[in-house]
């Protein structure tokens, strides 16, 4: 090589260097000072929290931490919550062309006959308020004047997976930010040990085994949001939050001196690039560190008494059972922790819906009903938002064999059924109304938008100011579409 290639190649070296250690300077110089401006415009007393957690809500909130019960294959709100009577006189007939409209259906269902299938079971008004439920919820019946039944909700997927991701990151697209990623970003941790967003995936009815989808950690990831505020997983057995105990060998003592060293590091690593993520790597490994004390503690249920575990049902002493969870969900709320989503999954029923339909509400009801008292018992609920619900309904028409015991559902975009209860909401309410198919809302329509619009307000939270800069767009929980809070479920 030549004196001219042999400076040309050093020049170039140089060069190289100088624009990816600068570049990355000054674009993590940029982006922090944009955060910075984004997270003062919202709220000029930011603490490490987020956007509000420095106090300045956009107005009074209701509640102060959420439980979102997620029952991830979508339950049939007409065997469940939407009492149609007037079916039975329509067994086997085809549903009308009226009421059906052309609508879009899924590939199972396309080009096959649309024959009516009735709930085979039975239901009743419930407690002072005379909401209406099915006998399959004997427990959540008992709580009924604490429930609002919204009926009228409705969403745009049609399919499981756009839909979970719909439901829980406002859009069908995935890499969006969860909506516990949006509560963490927006106000901030309650409790210095423990995560603000919690993720719990429960043991379903063994008989439901044959019709399940997977869960993918975007539902509660962070998406564009610093990863800080992801929701972190508890595991049903083992350590509860995985790698949280220390290897065999070190003891604590060590392991905070291993701590110290590596935070050292990041800080002069953070120094040097500015990396806003290496600050969450930083804050992340500090909280682990105080996990190994405070979850052992949190997980350990020795210390509930007989009463209240009764209260949950007998599987509340299965590990990774939805009753277990529940009871766990309580004990986070109790110590602090922001947002509890449990994903409880076997709820897609093609074919076969009573008997499966049967286990899985024997899953999940008398432990969200004990949940409820649980935290009514300790002054919780008023502050404490319960949201009940799956991705989509099923529809009015029969899958597979139909007979008046037993017939399947598809799937139903266009309406279905959630429960609220606490955190500012209503009970002994239904809102909305279908028509006497359930097939169509015909009162009082709330998009899957309105719904997390109308959490965030309980959390004192106008959706339209949350918003975090990403891909030149001011992002939003609710997108760009409108989306209005549902005032008349509000306390």
């Amino acid at each position: 090589m030549d004196t001219n290639q042999s400076t040309d190649h050093r020049r170039g070296f140089l060069k190289d260097c100088l624009l990816r250690h600068c570049g990355m300077g000054l674009g993590a110089t940029a982006l922090a000072t944009l955060l910075s401006q984004t997270r003062s415009d919202a709220n000029p007393a930011t603490s490490s929290g987020g956007d509000l957690s420095g106090g300045g809500l956009h107005f009074p909130a209701r509640a102060k931490r959420v439980i979102f019960l997620f029952m991830a294959g979508a339950p049939s709100q007409i065997d469940l919550f939407d009492h149609k009577p007037e079916l039975h006189q329509q067994f086997g007939k085809p549903l009308p062309p009226s009421v059906s409209n052309g609508q879009r259906v899924t590939a199972m269902t396309k080009g096959k006959a649309q024959l009516v299938a009735p709930s085979m079971f039975s239901f009743a008004p419930q407690g002072q308020s005379g909401l209406v439920m099915s006998e399959l919820l004997p427990h959540l019946s008992n709580v009924a004047d604490d429930l609002c039944i919204v009926k009228s909700l409705n969403t745009d997927a049609i399919n499981h997976d756009p839909a979970k991701t719909l439901f829980c990151t406002g859009s069908q697209i995935p890499g969006k930010a969860s909506l516990g990623s949006w509560l963490s970003y927006g106000l901030g941790r309650m409790n210095e040990n423990l995560p603000d967003f919690v993720v719990m995936n429960s043991a379903f009815w063994t008989g439901g085994t044959g019709n399940v989808q997977a869960l993918y950690s975007r539902l509660w990831g962070s998406g564009f949001l610093p990863s800080k505020h992801q929701g972190v997983s508890f595991q049903p057995s083992g350590d509860p939050v995985l790698f949280l105990s220390n290897p065999p060998g070190v003891i604590p003592p060590s392991r905070q001196r291993m701590l110290d060293l590596v935070t050292e590091l990041n800080r002069e690593h953070l120094d040097e690039v500015g990396d806003p993520e290496i600050k969450t790597t930083i804050a992340q490994q500090e909280m682990a560190f105080r996990m190994q004390t405070s979850v052992p503690e949190l997980t350990d249920l020795s210390d509930e008494p007989e009463h209240v575990l009764a209260q949950y049902g007998p599987e509340v002493h299965k590990s990774g059972s939805f009753a277990r969870n529940c009871l766990l969900a309580r004990r986070m709320v109790e110590r602090g922790v922001r947002f509890v989503q449990l994903f409880h999954r076997g709820w897609d029923h093609h074919v076969g819906l009573p008997k499966k339909l049967r286990g899985q509400a024997y899953d999940v009801d008398q432990a969200s009903a004990g949940l409820i008292s649980d935290l009514k018992q300790r002054g919780l609920l008023d502050d404490t938002l319960i949201v009940f619900g799956g991705e989509f309904g099923r529809t009015t028409f029969c899958q597979g064999k139909l007979t008046p015991t037993d017939y399947g559902r598809d799937h139903h975009p266009r309406c279905f059924s959630v429960w609220m209860a606490g955190g500012g909401i209503k009970g002994g309410m239904a809102y909305g109304q279908t028509d006497e198919f359930s097939y169509n809302i015909v009162e009082d329509p709330v998009h899957i938008r309105d719904l997390n619009a109308t959490i965030l307000h309980q959390l004192g939270i106008d959706h339209r100011r949350l918003t975090f800069p990403f891909r030149g767009l001011d992002q939003r929980l609710t997108g760009v579409e409108e989306a209005h809070v549902v005032k008349d479920i509000l306390t």
